[in-house]
């Protein structure tokens, strides 16, 4: 607090920032508790989809994820890791790659997420999404 020592009778020409201080880091805490809360608050069903068939494509390259998580290309294993490395150098190759993924039913949404990830880092844009009817 800004004691005023002095006995004049003068306004004091400062402001006092303290209660201003207060209130802005009061609404700081605010709404750094409240924005986790909003972003989970909305409920999402996600749609079926029908039954897809791969593009005519005979040099395309299948990426398959099963259900205890390995990856393959083609029907080689790799690891997640050296998969970015191994579809880099295909793109070098051949910069109009197409890729095909195919991932079981059972397979974790995060692995699935990674290798996506993965496509998408080592700089391929065609990607077809394979998937069966229910």
């Amino acid at each position: 607090m800004a004691f005023n020592t002095q006995d004049n009778n003068e306004a004091m020409s400062e402001i006092n920032v303290t209660p201003l201080v207060d209130v802005m880091l009061v609404l700081l805490v605010v709404f750094i508790v409240t924005a986790p809360l909003l972003t989970n608050a909305i409920k999402v069903k996600l749609p079926e989809t029908a039954e897809t068939s791969a593009p005519e494509d005979p040099d395309a390259v299948t990426v398959s994820v099963d259900e205890f998580g390995k990856v393959f290309i083609e029907k080689r294993e790799t690891s997640v890791a050296d998969l970015e490395i191994e579809l880099k150098g295909m793109k070098q190759l051949d910069p109009a790659l197409t890729l095909f993924l195919q991932a079981d039913d059972a397979a974790r949404y995060g692995t699935v997420a990674k290798v996506m990830a993965v496509i998408e880092r080592a700089g391929i844009d065609k990607l077809s999404v394979i998937t069966q009817a229910e």
